[in-house]
């Protein structure tokens, strides 16, 4: 089994090579000791959520501070393109769950967006309140996925908001049940960010697919069925993760392909 991993401020990191020592402390700590019941001797990942990770054998415990000395540098680089969820706030938990199963995923950013249709409303102090409720489910989904890099959660954005931020796209996908291009035939750009957006239950507003296929966006869909907004967006990180990022398979040679070979 791969072993648990943990968080620690990024800017506490000390970039650490094997040999030297290490400590989780605070909220990390009390659930490595006490929730995962980490021991002496076992072996952590600790991560800094940029990029910086390494395998630590515990050698000290308790419930304020668990320490242990960097066995293993197991650093990971910014994948490129990098991946964008804007989703629309949703009822019933459904765009936390879409939040949690992107970050397995493997996005890198994740923008609330109060679209004109979503039932949800996050107005005030409560629009704060629920990006940290974001942050904490991508936390937990990242730990739980042994990830590298912790996505960033951005503020809400409403109307044209939405827009100014995606000027700076490197592509946007809005997925969208009318659309005909499918997904899997979009090219996707090199470097920079591959945004996609997301709409509420109630779907998005003609005028809100106006304004981003206004900025060069690019409707799409991904097959005939019309996914919920908690499934629609990790389904689609999931095409684009299997195409550009996930390693292909070993090649199998079957009895064939060795028989053309020794002919």
């Amino acid at each position: 089994m791969t072993a648990p991993l943990f968080l620690v401020d990024a800017r506490s990191w000390r970039d650490p090579g094997v040999g030297d020592s290490v400590a989780l402390v605070g909220a990390e700590a009390r659930h490595a000791a006490t929730v995962a019941r980490v021991r002496v001797g076992e072996s952590v990942l600790v991560c800094d959520g940029v990029g910086g990770r390494a395998l630590v054998r515990v050698d000290s415990v308790a419930p304020d501070r668990v320490a242990g000395v960097v066995l293993e540098r197991l650093d990971v680089a910014r994948a490129e393109p990098s991946y964008t969820l804007v989703q629309a706030l949703a009822k019933g938990d459904r765009d936390e769950a879409a939040v949690e199963m992107a970050t397995e995923l493997g996005v890198d950013t994740v923008v609330p967006w109060q679209a004109g249709r979503s039932i949800v409303q996050w107005r005030g102090e409560r629009a704060e309140r629920g990006r940290r409720k974001w942050e904490s489910v991508v936390a937990t989904a990242t730990k739980q996925s042994r990830r590298a890099w912790l996505p960033v959660v951005e503020p809400l954005v409403t109307g044209a908001a939405l827009v100014a931020r995606l000027r700076r796209s490197a592509l946007v996908l809005v997925l969208h049940e009318e659309a005909t291009l499918p997904l899997r035939e979009v090219r996707l750009p090199g470097r920079g960010e591959v945004a996609l957006v997301v709409g509420p239950e109630g779907g998005i507003g003609a005028d809100e697919l106006a304004g981003l296929t206004g900025i060069g966006a690019l409707a799409v869909r991904l097959g005939p069925e019309v996914l919920r907004t908690s499934t629609a967006g990790p389904v689609a990180l999931a095409v684009l993760a299997s195409t550009h990022r996930w390693p292909p398979p070993p090649q199998r040679h079957t009895f064939r392909t060795v028989l053309k070979v020794c002919l």
